[in-house]
């Protein structure tokens, strides 16, 4: 008689956003960073800001083990430009306040994306900002930069430069919708 071997079953689990963790190298190690990545990268740090004065990305949620899934917010600064890149694993965006422009979708508030595995993108950040939340079907996963072009990193570096004075003291878009109107 062959006997079933069954898999652990999950609980449930809550997170708290007070408790996230910040988003690794070991959790999202880099690949593909090449000679034009990194010239373009010190280009914006010749700015000489800080990265929580660009965005703030926390983990909110990662199931343990193997495997998994994770949620991650981001919170990127107006007018930032992300870095063309891919992930291995797939990924639902949704945005949670402000908004961002993915070739010539906008997206905002209550908007979201599919980015299947593997699948390259970036995206402008809005004149408000944006946060959003990733869905990912994998708990570990790489972030692969490809397609970095001088031009895309020019747009890069300027944006940066754009923002270097209004960036530092910026309120997360949720918090001007909290805002009443005058």
């Amino acid at each position: 008689m062959t006997e079933e071997i069954k898999a652990p079953r999950k609980k449930m689990q809550v997170f708290r956003f007070a408790e996230g963790e910040e988003l690794t190298q070991e959790m999202m190690p880099y690949v593909g960073v090449d000679e034009t990545l990194m010239k373009g990268f010190a280009r914006i740090a010749e700015v000489g800001l800080a990265q929580n004065d660009i965005d703030n990305t926390v983990c909110l949620f990662r199931e343990p083990g193997e495997g998994g899934m994770s949620l991650v917010y981001a919170w990127f600064k107006s007018g930032f430009v992300l870095p063309k890149h891919s992930h291995d694993a797939d990924c639902l965006y949704y945005v949670i306040a402000g908004s961002l422009k993915m070739g010539t979708q906008v997206l905002g508030k209550g908007d979201g994306v599919f980015i299947p595995a593997d699948f390259g993108y970036t995206y402008e950040v809005g004149p408000e900002g944006v946060e959003v939340l990733e869905f990912r079907t994998a708990n570990k996963f790489h972030i692969k930069f490809a397609g970095n072009d001088e031009a895309h990193l020019d747009k890069m570096a300027e944006a940066t430069r754009n923002g270097k004075d209004t960036w530092p003291t910026e309120r997360a878009p949720s918090e001007l919708d909290a805002e009443p109107a005058e």
